[in-house]
Parts: structure tokens; C-alpha cells; sequence
């Protein structure tokens, strides 16, 4: 698709179609009948398949290697980060020997700290609600490493959605209060420690959803560039009581769960693997908001994939022992997009069918995609109906990175990993790892029967999450 040649500034110029003529306020297209980026204003490009085909592999050229590592660079923010800290302009939340980090490399060769203990999680919406699995297993790999909950860990209600799903989706929303809702996140994450009988600090921010991650990292970003804007939310965490000294708290580094499985994945196949792996084909899919937003800061490993792509998702399943298969289209974004779930949801749905699921299946026989996201498991997850109701019957299991570690680990495919909430078909790949599907169904459907009785297993104690004590 491309924009005609009318010029967007016209807000009264004649739009192709019905509707055409004053463009609203906050509407892109001359129709104003459509979100920005869609409508009328948008129109087929017509290229042949030929020339098509010539465009599509002229970008696979593009981004088949680390382009941007070749590009200018810009300055390492975190740099002035530690100056601001200095000027006694903000309090920098660190990462110490007490988190006991691993430290990886970045797109540019930077390095980055990831703490694998003492940490506060930040769960995601979409994975409550849509894939509980996700958060469940790592918090199951938690506790298989003897992780005290309340102590090594904490998984508190205290805690807002990040709103960024308003940002991308539909552009209401600012850059002042998204970065008030970041503040005030991760000051509680800051302070929660206190009130289990620890110093400020002791628990370190756990970002699970790669849509929270993007967006905080740019508003790290935008924070530290801009007096102005720190201004502005000083006066509004001021307001919340959400200030450290009157002092905004930033953290040293914003870090996503899979990169504590990434530094953790020897750790796993070594003690706690019990399946092999070696005859289950694995595709990645990497989310768009992991390492194309603030595109520095993802971790690459020469030893994944050359250093050409980034290692999360890709390293563990390798130290699992599974077979990591290419695909053509690993560089595109699943189809989800936010604003095309809104307002074209047929092209999320045509886009990861045609672009993800049957490439996947075609090219490389895969067993499972995993992905290292809320949205991209839940658009290539859910999606897949559509594609069997037109005829189009590629079907792949989709779940997280960490979902099938746990799997490989020997957790309970309904009571940790949770495959039951998934809508792509996952039977025949828990069958090829051994593991019989109807018995573990069996044996669920038993449990819930203990459950409707007050008999319930928890994963950490709810009153944990509730501020009281281990």
C-alpha cells in the first residue's frame, strides 16, 4: 500500500471515494472516515507479483543482517542517566551483587546487566487474561530454583497496566502520562521491599510484556533527554506520593523476562531438563516492541545465530537441544500492530496467517513457534480459525519461549503451562515430547474437582501478593 499523491496537509482537498471532505482533527486520511494510516487516502499499489517479489526480497536483504549495527549510533542513555544522578536530579534504581546479575551484550556490543534474583514482577494484561500459562511457568521455574517468594521474588497486586496498548492502538494518550505511569510502577517496585522487612531497592523490576518493555524503554529515554518532561511528572508523582527525597527513581536497566530466561537457559537445561528435545523443530518469532523499539538495548550473542539476530527465544530453545529452522519471515511483525487489530482486523488476520503460520509450516515443518510476547502469541495463537475457515488449514502451535522450557522441564501442560487456553492445536507436539495428552487432561479435569472443594494449589501464597508477609 502506498499514500496517493494528494497531499495529507489538504484537509480539504477531494478524497477517492464516498465521504470525502473536511479531514477531522486527528485523522490522517482525506476522508477522515478512518483511523490514521487507513481509509481511502491509502490505495493499492498494483505492483505485478513480479515486481512484488523483487520488493519483498530487496528488504530481506536489508534486514537479514544487523544493518542498524552499521548505522550511526547514537549516545548510550544510560550515560546520562548516571549524570543526572550525579547533579542529584534523580535516584537511579541499581542492579547490585545482592541481584546477582548476568551480564549480556546489546546490539552494539554495550553491556547490560540482568539480575536473576530479588525481582519484582510486572505482569501483563494480555498474559492474565488470554495466556495465563506465560506467567505461570516462570514463575514455576521461580520456585524450582528454590526462589523464596517474598524474598527472591515478588509478585504483588500493586501494579497498573502500562497503558502503552492506548498509546500504539489508538493515540490517545501522551508522552506525560505514560511516563507517570512508568514512574510510578517502577517507585513501587523501588519501595516494595520495605514492607517484607528489606531496604529500598531490594527487588528490581521483571518486565513480562514486550509492549510494556518498548514503551519504557523510550520513555527512559524521553525522560532523561527532557528537563521539561521531568518536570512535569516531578509535580505529578509528587501529587501521588510516589517521589523518593522529591526525587524521581529510574532504573538502571529495563529488563524482560526472556532475558532472565536467556541468562538462566544453561541453568534449566542443565538441573531441571527432563524431556528431550532433539526431534522438536522450533521457528521464532521475535516481538516487534523487543528489539525494534530502542533497537540498542536487545540482546544479541555471537554464538545465536552468528550475532545476526537477536538470541533471546532462539538461545534457550538451542540449549533445550531442540532444532531451530529458519523461515523467510522471521523479520515481520506478526500481523497484531495494535491499530490493525482496531481498525483492519481482517489484515492482522489475513497478515499472520499468509506472512507467519503457513511460512512456518511450509518452510520449515515446524512442531511450535514461540515468541517472547502478549500480543504476538496471542495473534498467531488465536487467529489461526480464520485461516481454516478459508480454506487455508496451516495450523503450528504457538506458546512462549518459557511455556515450552517449562514443558521440557517436566511442568503439567494444563496446571502450569496451561495449553488449554490456547486456541492452536498443541496435542500432537505434547504427545511428541512424550508426554500423553489425554492423562494429563484426565488428571486436570480430576484437580478442578479438588478445586470446586476448596482444595487449591498455589504457585505463591496470595497473601504475598496482597503486601503481607512470607
Amino acid at each position: 500500500m502506498k499514500p496517493t499523491e494528494q497531499s495529507p496537509g489538504n484537509h480539504n482537498a477531494s478524497a477517492a471515494g464516498a465521504g470525502a471532505g473536511t479531514m477531522k482533527p486527528g485523522f490522517h486520511n482525506t476522508d477522515g472516515q478512518g483511523i490514521a494510516g487507513h481509509g481511502s487516502f491509502f490505495q493499492q499499489t498494483n505492483l505485478s507479483g513480479a515486481d512484488a517479489a523483487k520488493a519483498t526480497e530487496w528488504v530481506r536483504k536489508q534486514v537479514d543482517r544487523r544493518t542498524l549495527d552499521l548505522a550511526d549510533r547514537m549516545d548510550d542513555i544510560r550515560d546520562h542517566m548516571w549524570e543526572l544522578e550525579k547533579d542529584g536530579q534523580i535516584i537511579v534504581h541499581r542492579i547490585t551483587d545482592e541481584h546477582e546479575p548476568k551480564m549480556v551484550k546489546t546490539l552494539f556490543g554495550w553491556d547490560k546487566k540482568i539480575p536473576t534474583k530479588q525481582l519484582w514482577h510486572h505482569k501483563s494484561c494480555g498474559q492474565c487474561g488470554n495466556i495465563p500459562g506465560y506467567p505461570t511457568s516462570l514463575l514455576w521455574f521461580m520456585n524450582k530454583f528454590d526462589f523464596v517468594p517474598g524474598k527472591d521474588y515478588l509478585d504483588e497486586t500493586d501494579q497498573t497496566s502500562c497503558t502503552a496498548w492506548n498509546y500504539h492502538g489508538s493515540g490517545i494518550g501522551n508522552v506525560e502520562s505514560l511516563a507517570a505511569v512508568f514512574l510510578r510502577n517502577f517507585h513501587q517496585a523501588y519501595v516494595s521491599g520495605k514492607q517484607h522487612g528489606f531496604d529500598l531497592g531490594h527487588f528490581f523490576p521483571l518486565v513480562h510484556c514486550g509492549t510494556s518493555f518498548g514503551n519504557y524503554k523510550e520513555i527512559r529515554k524521553y525522560l532523561i533527554e527532557s528537563a521539561e518532561l521531568r518536570e512535569k511528572v516531578t509535580k505529578i508523582l509528587g501529587k501521588l506520593g510516589r517521589l523518593v527525597d522529591g526525587k524521581l527513581v529510574i532504573p538502571e536497566e529495563i529488563v524482560h523476562y526472556s532475558e532472565w530466561v536467556h541468562v538462566m537457559r544453561n541453568r534449566i537445561a542443565s538441573e531441571l531438563q527432563t524431556i528431550d528435545m532433539s526431534n522438536i523443530r522450533v521457528t521464532m518469532h521475535v516481538a516487534c516492541h523487543y528489539y525494534k523499539m530502542v533497537h540498542e538495548d536487545a540482546v544479541y550473542d555471537a554464538e545465536t545465530l552468528n550475532g545476526n539476530r537477536t538470541a533471546i527465544g532462539t538461545a534457550i530453545a538451542q540449549a533445550l537441544g531442540a532444532q531451530v529452522i529458519d523461515y523467510s519471515t522471521w523479520y515481520d511483525c506478526c500481523g497484531f500492530g495494535f491499530r490493525h487489530i482496531i481498525s483492519e482486523r481482517e489484515f492482522t488476520r489475513s497478515f499472520t496467517m499468509d506472512r507467519k503460520i503457513k511460512v512456518a509450516r511450509q518452510e520449515a515443518n515446524a512442531d511450535v513457534m514461540i515468541g517472547n510476547d502478549t500480543g504476538c502469541i496471542t495473534t498467531m495463537d488465536k487467529n489461526q480459525w480464520i485461516g481454516k475457515a478459508h480454506g487455508q488449514n496451516f495450523q503450528v502451535p504457538i506458546m512462549a519461549d518459557v511455556q515450552l522450557a517449562a514443558l521440557a522441564c517436566g511442568a503439567d501442560p494444563f496446571k502450569i503451562v496451561q495449553l488449554q487456553w490456547h486456541a492452536s492445536p498443541c496435542e500432537e507436539l505434547v504427545e511428541k515430547l512424550g508426554i500423553d495428552w489425554n492423562k494429563a487432561k484426565g488428571d486436570f479435569e480430576k484437580y478442578l474437582k479438588q478445586v470446586e472443594q476448596g482444595n487449591i494449589e498455589y504457585l505463591y501464597n496470595p497473601e504475598l501478593a496482597l503486601g503481607g508477609k512470607a
